[in-house]
This record gives structure tokens, sequence and C-alpha cells, in this order.
């Protein structure tokens, strides 16, 4: 089953990357974020976003795990899920990665597996999707 619908940060603190750390010719980044969900998937989640980025040339890659409280299509529960992006000049290279963890789920959301993706509108919308099963 798919279900869609949009996002906003509503936070982005960064964290002191622990160390050891080494050195590569991109910085490595980490933070935690604060999402809110509305539409078909509505709720919030809770985000740990690790990059390795520069900024001046507008390249590298994001992962992020996020655990996700909320409803899909009304059923309310909790899942995690992951996600990553690479960018070359500000130019996204292929698709946004997105993949439900098996056996996270809870409440109505118990079982769910599934894949998604992220798109970024001309406007700054950010919108997501989910293809789903919750195996029953």
């Amino acid at each position: 089953m798919r279900v869609s619908g949009t996002f906003k940060v509503v936070d982005f603190t960064p964290a002191s990357v622990p160390s050891p750390a080494i050195e590569t010719a991109v910085p490595v980044g980490v933070a935690t974020m604060d999402k809110r969900f509305e539409g078909e998937v509505a709720g919030r989640a809770a985000t740990l976003f690790t990059s390795a980025f520069d900024q001046s040339a507008n390249t590298g890659t994001y992962v992020a795990m996020e655990s996700f409280e909320g409803t899909l299509h009304g059923q309310a529960g909790a899942f995690n899920f992951a996600h990553s992006a690479t960018m070359v000049a500000g130019d996204r290279q292929g698709d946004f990665f997105v993949i439900i963890v098996p056996g996270s789920g809870t409440g109505e959301l118990a079982g769910i597996t599934g894949t998604g993706g992220i798109a970024i509108d001309a406007d700054g919308t950010h919108r997501i999707w989910f293809d789903y099963d919750l195996g029953q």
C-alpha cells in the first residue's frame, strides 16, 4: 500500500563528532532533528542525521535514522526508517534511498515492512511516501 505526505524540520541541532576523528577531504557532521509530518503520513519523528558534506562544493552524502510515531492511513503506531542521498555540485545523484527497518513497528503498524522515497519541490516542500505492507 502507498501512503504519502509532507514534512517540515522543526529542529536541527548539530552535535560533536565522537573522537578519534579521521580527517578526510570532506568534513563529517552529526546532528539530531525533529520533524513534523502531515497528510496520509501524519505524526512526528526523531532523527539521527550524519553526513560527509563539503558546503563550498555543495557535494556529499547523508545517512539518517528516524524513529517515527504517528499514523499511516489512520493506523497508529511507531517504526524506524532509514534514508540516504548524495549530492554532487548541488545536483542529487539518483533517488533518495528509504527503507523501513524490519521488526520495528508497534501498535497498528506492527509487522510493517517496505520502502519509500523523498522528493523536494522547487518551492522547498519536502514530500515523503512509503510503499508498505503490514504482513496481515
